[in-house]
């Protein structure tokens, strides 16, 4: 999950704090506001990982007042809060967070990076990059990176999220 998804339930829960006759202080409000602010900044320039961490402590804020006040309203709430809450746990995909440079990749080419796994085997990569006529190469970290002109990588991506759908589906 993202951090807008997060985002929204910690929105929900203070507007039904708020239904509920709990008073928010403007605190509160002020963080909420300005998470989302640098989410949007995040979806911008994805590079900055420090914004990441401005995120998640403005969003914990929250979390801790929503949590609290869950409690003064009972044990059930709470528990059905913080289930609402779990369901949202936010996984920063490595992409958005690591480099933007990848070591013997030409300037003038995008690239794309992807994590072997069983579901996507290396050589169903390295066939599946030679049809669509572009490079690639294996890292040590079992990431397989695939590389050449814009709208081919785009299309690469695109065949090979079709071929995993079609393999989930079988």
């Amino acid at each position: 999950m993202g951090f807008e998804e997060k985002w929204k339930v910690l929105a929900d829960l203070l507007a039904e704090l708020q239904e509920r006759g709990e008073t928010v202080p403007a605190e509160i409000f002020e963080d909420l506001r300005s998470a989302k602010t640098l989410i949007q900044v995040l979806k911008a320039d994805p590079t900055h990982v420090e914004t990441i961490s401005r995120i998640d402590t403005y969003m914990r804020n929250v979390e801790s007042f929503v949590i609290f006040c869950a409690e003064n309203l009972g044990k059930d709430v709470a528990d059905d809060w913080l289930e609402k809450l779990k369901e949202q746990q936010i996984t920063v995909p490595e992409t958005k967070s690591g480099s933007r440079f990848v070591s013997g990749v030409p300037r003038d080419q995008n690239w794309v990076r992807i994590k072997i796994s069983k579901d996507i085997p290396a050589e169903k990569m390295k066939k599946l990059a030679k049809q669509s006529r572009l490079s690639c190469k294996m890292e040590e970290n079992g990431y397989f990176v695939v590389y050449g002109d814009k709208k081919v990588v785009k299309m690469f991506v695109k065949k090979l999220a079709q071929d995993f759908q079609g393999d989930k589906n079988r």
